[in-house]
């Protein structure tokens, strides 16, 4: 190994330095530690990269000058010394220190697109435990409200070649999550290393690193896997493997002119094939995936649950339910990043599992610029009653929610919560210390003065995590436990009892503060279905918004029950929306309104459906409503 220090002869040694460079084995790699952020840092270069070294003419800078006209710049005020030595022998794989990223853009200038790879050079500095790593390859800008809303940016690497990242499986696509708003920087690590533990498949892996982009140190980062087909990510066939995105972003609402994007057929959620798609991709892959979907979709409609059990991992769905209630993901009643993967004829699988920092009960009040979490850890996205879906999110998909109507998922759910309440914190935990304890002996000080946050320290957030995780799984517990059981008589047969019609006027002006609401006949409802009021019990009423040809659509409003309707009368997404109901506690008088941008219609039709179980028999009743508009302008 040879080693120069910086002194009051640094050109002298530069120019040694610049000679050793030339002259290494390609086996060798020059390193430039720095004194920088009260720490010494290593950044690794190739030496066959390096096709000559040179000193600025302001004699500032040491450049690094590698092939393809990438210049790597350090600063030399800020150089302890420049060695030439072999890669270490033994790697101790030791995941959980926080290690060293240097990305230097060809041009020198900043990131800002998420379209473009910008062409760059990446130095990683593998601290011993993994072997150091320096290639060429492009970066880009990644995320939606992380990129849009926050200073510290997230970032995609994609490497010219397939590698290992420290101790991770080959590949060219990695991430930076940036984690601006979660000052502890664990709460994806936490959910990545349960989920694994868990036996959730192709669950992402944490690899802290603090980065340096274009000499400018810019943190701490998570590095990860970018989620996407592949041998080493999400391993399903290139033939007949399907990833499958369910995301309000990249859906058909906000990504109206992307081609790889539909709503589902039956619960109406935005949806993205990840996989297939490029060269694998047909003409008409979407519209197949969309139908194969649909199949899992109508047996969950349909609480067919040994056709479910033909059509879905069960396990895996229990278990990725159960952390985001657990950790309180509320993307998932958007829903955002919820990914499925199927390989074949095999099964629909849940995950990988994805984007925790919006979990944790964050302050959405303040999303813009805060940083307030853990504040509360009895609210729930489901609800104690899913299927009732009476938690603080009741417009959740009922996709996730329908099945809490079968005897035998409320058991296995039940089961599995029971099998891991007494460790998933403590034993995860255990996990998240190894980490805290790197992330303490300096990344985090580095951090909070690179990027303040006034009011929250790192060490009292870890701990306030800790302690909400701990209150969480209590309560957890004794939720799960007191979800109520479906009625042993299961519903075997339907009968639509009749119909009632209401009319309503709105006011076009007023939008969605309308003043009138719904009025529906409870004595009516009654008398139609045959039941008696001292037989009647209200929690197991379902209101359920109808398509157009009768069959039932999913509701897409805040309301415990409602539906968001398009001009045609039938139930969909907001995106599309022309006027809508929604149905709070009050299950006899409604919510209604109208999206002013999109309805300039005089009238509309649409139709709700009480649902009321009766010895084994689904007694329904329609509510035609007959929406009159007027201009509500008074002159």
């Amino acid at each position: 190994m040879r080693i120069f220090k910086t002194n009051q002869w640094r050109s002298a040694l530069l120019a040694v330095a610049m000679a050793s460079a030339a002259t290494a084995m390609a086996q060798e790699r020059m390193h430039v530690y720095m004194n920088d952020w009260s720490a010494r840092w290593n950044f690794p270069i190739t030496t066959d990269s390096i096709d000559h070294v040179t000193v600025s003419s302001d004699e500032k800078e040491l450049l690094f000058h590698l092939h393809g006209d990438v210049v790597v710049p350090f600063a030399i005020d800020l150089i302890d010394s420049v060695t030439v030595e072999n890669e270490p022998a033994v790697e101790t794989k030791d995941a959980y220190k926080v290690f060293q990223l240097y990305v230097t853009t060809n041009d020198g200038q900043d990131v800002t697109s998420r379209e473009e790879y910008a062409p760059c050079h990446i130095s990683l500095n593998g601290q011993g435990s993994f072997s150091n790593f320096s290639a060429t390859g492009g970066i880009r800008g990644r995320g939606n409200s992380s990129w849009s809303w926050y200073d510290k940016k997230p970032y995609r690497i994609k490497l010219d070649e397939k590698h290992k990242i420290l101790g991770l499986d080959k590949a060219k696509s990695w991430v930076l999550l940036a984690n601006y708003r979660d000052v502890t920087d664990l709460m994806n690590t936490y959910v990545f290393e349960t989920g694994q533990w868990l036996g959730l498949p192709f669950t992402n892996h944490t690899r802290y690193v603090e980065l340096y982009l274009n000499g400018e140190y810019r943190g701490v980062y998570q590095l990860t896997e970018q989620i996407q087909q592949g041998k080493n990510r999400v391993n399903v066939s290139d033939e007949r493997g399907i990833l499958l995105s369910l995301d309000v972003d990249d859906g058909p609402g906000e990504s109206p002119y992307a081609n790889d994007n539909f709503y589902s057929k039956v619960y109406r959620m935005p949806a993205a094939v990840k996989f297939p798609k490029d060269e694998f991709a047909t003409a008409n892959t979407v519209d197949s995936v969309r139908t194969e979907f649909a199949k899992l979709e109508q047996a969950i409609k349909n609480k067919d649950y040994a056709q479910v059990e033909q059509l879905l991992d069960i396990p895996s769905f229990i278990k990725y339910l159960q952390l985001q209630e657990f950790v309180y993901n509320v993307e998932l009643s958007a829903p955002r990043s919820i990914y499925l993967h199927k390989d074949g004829d095999g099964k629909w699988v849940m995950g990988p599992l994805w984007d925790f920092d919006g979990a944790y009960d964050f302050d959405w009040n303040n999303m813009y610029t805060g940083h307030t979490f853990f504040s509360n850890y009895k609210e729930t996205v489901m609800g104690t009653n899913p299927l009732k879906r009476n938690g603080n999110y009741n417009y959740v998909p009922q996709f996730f929610t329908d099945l809490f109507g079968c005897r035998e998922f409320v058991e296995q759910y039940k089961a599995q919560w029971a099998s891991v309440s007494d460790s998933i914190v403590t034993r995860n935990w255990e996990v998240m210390e190894k980490y805290i304890q790197n992330l303490n002996r300096g990344p985090m000080t580095r951090e909070s003065k690179r990027w303040p946050l006034s009011g929250k320290e790192f060490r009292t957030e870890m701990e306030k995590m800790h302690q909400w995780l701990i209150d969480r799984c209590k309560y957890m517990t004794n939720l799960i436990e007191n979800i109520p059981m479906p009625e042993d008589d299961p519903v075997v047969d339907e009968q639509l009892c009749g119909t009632i019609s209401t009319d309503v006027t709105m006011q076009w002006s007023s939008g969605y503060d309308q003043n009138d609401m719904i009025h529906v006949d409870k004595a009516q409802v009654l008398e139609l279905m045959g039941i008696e009021e001292s037989a009647f019990s209200e929690p197991n009423v379902t209101i359920v918004p109808l398509m157009t040809d009768g069959s039932e659509g999913s509701n897409g409003t805040n309301g415990v029950f409602g539906g968001w309707f398009d001009g045609e009368g039938n139930p969909g997404a907001y995106a599309q929306g022309h006027v809508y109901i929604e149905v709070f506690s009050d299950l006899w008088n409604w919510s209604c309104g109208l999206y002013k941008e999109n309805c300039y219609d005089d009238a509309h039709t649409v139709t709700m459906q009480y649902q009321y179980p009766v010895a084994g028999v689904m007694k329904k009743v329609n509510v035609e409503v007959h929406f009159t508009i007027t201009s509500g302008w008074w002159w």
